[in-house]
């Protein structure tokens, strides 16, 4: 005699199960490398050309580099934009806290019309790379620290321009 139906259905319910808690594994691997070691990101838009393009770009951001306290001036950055929550947006960190940042009100411009301002504890500065059509800090003011999303270290698209940043 053979096994029964209740071991056969046993067995493949063991098995299922084994075969699920692999797939949920590695969906909670992905998750956690994504929220906390590195994420990819696509960039678009004018403010950081030359930089970046205007038809998007793929990049790799480091999220290690926040939580160790690991970013410096010229890094480019992922931000949560302080104008739209719902929206990221990329830009050059330009000044940390304590900094004095002095910036032309309109760059548009030709003049003397600057402004001086010093960067807040626990805020930093950001700026597009094209400061002409780059909405940053000269126009919403330095950013908190926890608005950073992590630091641009990798361009993976287009090919050829594959590498570090």
């Amino acid at each position: 005699m053979g096994p029964s139906n209740f071991q056969l259905w046993g067995s493949f319910a063991k098995e299922a199960m084994d075969a699920s808690m692999l797939v949920v594994n590695f969906f909670c691997f992905l998750q956690v490398t994504r929220t906390y070691i590195f994420n990819a990101a696509s960039v678009s838009g004018p403010s950081m050309l030359p930089t970046f393009s205007l038809s998007g770009e793929i990049v790799l951001v480091d999220r290690i580099s926040l939580r160790l306290g690991k970013i410096s001036r010229g890094d480019i950055v992922l931000v949560r934009s302080p104008e739209n929550p719902r929206k990221v947006i990329t830009k050059r960190l330009i000044g940390i806290e304590g900094d004095r940042m002095t910036f032309a009100v309109d760059p548009r411009r030709v003049g003397d019309d600057r402004k001086t301002v010093t960067v807040p504890k626990g805020h930093v500065w950001v700026q597009g790379d094209n400061v002409y059509e780059s909405r940053d800090s000269r126009t919403f003011g330095a950013v908190p620290y926890a608005l950073l999303q992590g630091r641009v270290f990798w361009r993976v698209w287009p090919l050829e321009d594959f590498g570090a940043l």
